[in-house]
């Protein structure tokens, strides 16, 4: 046995699978995650990663550390810049998630999954009147594609001859609710200044 297969710890693929995209519950390191939580932590921290586990919505993934107030980080991941287009349809599923969770008619189901059609009338309410909403429409198989490549949404089918999407909710994460009521107040003042 050569050093480096001595240096493979049993919680190794789960590292490499989080260094690459958030996992979900039914991925096969989903239990190593859960019981080497720990190990996993005092591993990632060395690079500057913190291991963050949504047990009861069921995922995990890596949050690099601010070492600052400015929300500097070490740099190990990129931020990705998205277009103005694919920005509004991450806060229009942002606030479908935030309403399907806050509905307590519901307690059985889990997951929120939203159809093309859907979301096309979710963005006509949140657009506003000013808003070119016929040309946004035109475009938005490349901004749901754009969303699907992010990972907060996954096709998950058809229902009535048109894909079916589960919202992930690690879109929690990374639009909190303070990002939502500011991107709404910015697109307010943007659509008032046409």
């Amino acid at each position: 046995m050569n050093q480096l297969q001595e240096n493979i710890k049993p919680y190794s693929k789960a590292i490499v699978k989080l260094l690459k995209k958030t996992v979900d519950n039914d991925d096969i390191v989903w239990e190593d995650i859960l019981f080497y939580q720990t190990e996993i932590q005092e591993y990632i921290s060395k690079i500057g990663l913190e291991l963050i586990i949504k047990e009861n919505d069921g995922y995990a993934f890596l949050k690099q550390f601010e070492i600052d107030n400015d929300k500097n980080t070490i740099g190990i991941a990129s931020r990705r810049q998205v277009g103005f287009e694919t920005s509004i349809v991450l806060v229009i599923l942002r606030q479908i998630i935030e309403e399907f969770e806050s509905d307590p008619t519901d307690f059985q189901v889990t997951d929120k999954f939203i159809t093309e059609s859907e979301l096309k009338e979710q963005i006509g309410f949140f657009l506003p009147e000013k808003y070119n909403k016929v040309k946004f429409l035109k475009q938005l198989d490349n901004y749901v594609k754009n969303v699907v490549k992010l990972g907060y949404l996954k096709e998950s089918g058809t229902n009535l001859n048109e894909k079916k999407y589960k919202i992930h909710k690690i879109i929690k994460e990374k639009i909190t609710l303070d990002i939502l009521n500011e991107f709404k107040e910015n697109l307010k003042q943007y659509v008032e200044s046409i």
